[in-house]
């Protein structure tokens, strides 16, 4: 059903086209029809019709400034223009107002059916492109919580993120800033002193009830990431413009969360506490819940939020902590030319903020240093030796003046940075003593299972990681290493196929005829007679 609205002062138009869109669309088309400009604005306010057909002169207000009017105030009108004058000024404005047709009168049934149908065509095309949107809405109402759920995921608990991951999820979840901060959202029963009990029943109740507390949450910031129910609390990251908001964004913040808090407690007799983290870059969302969680601990109240509690280690304003954040980011990801060029610039601020003579370089120095090779043990694959540093100390101490010690300080942070890189060379070492071994025993009966417990792995991890190292399986390996040899011995006519069979790890001499065929292509025998003919 289409809903049209007729629009002329002659009474026996307007009944003219009534008939005609009766008889040729039957029960189509809700017909209402008006006699003046003034009354075709009011119809088109209350009625809203799919389709206007107006006439140009009418009483009072004329149809072009009508139409004008109504197009400020609704929106997906068709209009269609008929006049008795053909007036060029007209039929332009018309185009500006984007009016569908200009007809001239007379009319007959087949001018309005063939511009009627070309309304109802562009009518079904607008109520198609609203199906599929609504239908796209509706999918990504469905999916945006999963993507939602695996950013909080990635950012918290998965160890790592790159670049790509980052800048993927801000597209798809339409994040524009590089900065926000943690909610950590918790519901329990309250005990007494800030904390909430009966974790286990409250987290129940919280994923059975999560999509009303989610929209709670939306409601109060729409822009906000909301994360899947962790025992009896919810994750929440919220995009901020600014790494340092102002005092007053920080209250309207601690306002909102109260809001919330309230709210959940008032409609679900949950007790709600919200813990605010401060605001960091995304890759460092672990550091912001981590300090929602502690501000929950920490405090009493509806809301907790880090700056208020002072948490964690406050800066004089002189001190480079950024700088000193991304020459750590450096380390940890494993550029050592990034690493030792910020590892200079660091140490050029300390010999210009406090010079030559002042302790405090030396101490931060060490303490760098040490903080530096003890992320570089914690990553894996380097042995720690109890006395390896013994000479650090003094050496820091006894530098005649503080500039002496910038290069062992870029030098010992490339070689940390460097380090980060070296449980590779764990893996490589490994491979290469398996190969070792190897080497030594495929005269003998050995298995996969035999070369891992030498290495002390899994056999499992053992061969995904040879196969990842040399490209074939350990069994091939092992086998192209036994006929090679074997080849190597069936030069020695002194030998008789059973005894090469057996120094190359072989039982059964039917077997190793079967293996050396379906490996070289022939029999150890041809392949022993083949020689002699070459010689």
């Amino acid at each position: 059903m289409y809903r049209i609205l007729l629009a002329d002062d002659e009474k026996i138009v307007v009944d003219s086209l009534s008939m005609i869109i009766k008889r040729e669309y039957p029960d189509q088309f809700e017909i209402r029809t008006v006699r003046t400009g003034r009354s075709l604005i009011e119809q088109a306010l209350e009625f809203h019709p799919d389709v206007a057909i107006v006439d140009i002169y009418m009483p009072g207000i004329n149809g072009i400034d009508a139409i004008s009017e109504i197009s400020r105030e609704v929106g997906g009108i068709i209009f269609i223009i008929m006049t008795a004058y053909d007036r060029f000024d007209y039929a332009k404005e018309a185009v500006k107002l984007g009016v569908l047709e200009y007809m001239n009168k007379p009319f007959n049934s087949r001018d309005i059916v063939g511009v009627l149908d070309k309304a109802i065509h562009s009518i079904e095309e607008k109520r198609e492109k609203r199906r599929e949107n609504l239908r796209v809405r509706e999918k990504m109402e469905q999916v945006t919580p999963i993507i939602e759920s695996g950013f909080i995921f990635t950012m918290l608990f998965s160890g790592g993120h790159s670049q790509e991951d980052l800048q993927s999820f801000k597209d798809l979840l339409e994040i524009d800033t590089d900065y926000g901060c943690m909610l950590a959202i918790t519901v329990g029963q309250d005990s007494g002193g800030g904390q909430l009990t009966n974790i286990v029943g409250s987290g129940v109740l919280l994923q059975k009830n999560y999509s009303d507390v989610r929209e709670k949450i939306l409601r109060i910031w729409p822009k906000a990431i909301v994360g899947t129910v962790i025992s009896n609390l919810i994750p929440v990251f919220l995009p901020c413009k600014e790494k340092k908001p102002s005092y007053e964004q920080r209250v309207a913040l601690i306002n909102d969360g109260r809001r919330l808090s309230i709210g959940i407690q008032q409609e679900r007799e949950w007790s709600c506490r919200v813990g605010i983290g401060s605001v960091v870059e995304l890759k460092d969302s672990i550091v912001s819940y981590n300090e929602a969680l502690r501000a929950l601990t920490s405090a009493e109240g509806r809301v907790a939020h880090v700056d208020d509690l002072a948490l964690y280690c406050q800066y004089d304003e002189e001190y480079p902590i950024d700088l000193e954040n991304a020459l750590f980011d450096a380390l940890k990801s494993g550029n050592p030319e990034k690493c030792e060029e910020l590892a200079s610039q660091f140490f050029d601020w300390m010999l210009t903020t406090y010079g030559q003579k002042n302790i405090s370089v030396k101490l931060k120095t060490l303490e760098f240093v040490l903080y530096a090779e003890y992320i570089a043990y914690n990553n894996g694959g380097n042995i720690y030796h109890f006395s390896d540093r013994a000479e650090y100390l003094p050496l820091v101490y006894n530098a005649e003046n503080n500039s002496d010690l910038k290069g062992w300080f870029v030098e010992h942070f490339g070689a940390a940075c460097r380090n980060m890189s070296s449980r590779n060379n764990y893996e490589n070492q490994m491979i290469v003593k398996g190969r070792e071994f190897i080497q030594d025993n495929y005269s003998r009966d050995i298995s996969l299972d035999d070369v891992a417990r030498y290495l002390n792995l899994s056999p499992y991890y053992f061969s995904k990681l040879f196969k990842a190292e040399t490209g074939i399986t350990f069994m091939d390996y092992l086998t192209d290493l036994r006929m090679a040899r074997a080849q190597e011995l069936l030069k020695d006519e002194s030998l008789s196929i059973k005894e090469v069979c057996a120094e190359v790890g072989y039982s059964d001499p039917n077997y190793f005829s079967r293996s050396f065929k379906k490996n070289v292509g022939v029999t150890p025998t041809v392949y022993r007679e083949g020689r002699k003919s070459e010689e």
